[in-house]
């Protein structure tokens, strides 16, 4: 597991406030779920995947465009592009 200290480091490099008392708990719950994960024992398993050659690819082509892009933004205003609010 991981210790308070460790956890207290990481939280500051990471620059996250640890207020709450019971967050420590929650983190230990959180490690021992990722322990688990990590018992599951899937390296053997064989991942599935199709190759494309890459003749069997479109040829990628530039196609100029003459117009200022920003300006065909629905929210430009000025200088600046307005975007939704981060909560």
């Amino acid at each position: 597991m991981i210790s308070k200290k460790e956890l207290e480091h990481v939280a500051k490099l990471m620059r996250i406030e640890l207020d709450d008392p019971t967050i420590y708990s929650r983190i230990e719950k959180m490690i021992g779920y990722f322990d688990i994960l990590d018992s599951a024992g899937v390296e053997s398993e064989e991942i599935s995947f199709r190759e494309i050659p890459l003749a069997n690819l479109r040829e990628d082509k530039h196609i100029p465009f003459d117009e200022k892009l920003i300006e065909k933004l629905n929210h430009y205003k000025g200088t600046y592009v307005r975007a939704p609010k981060m909560v």
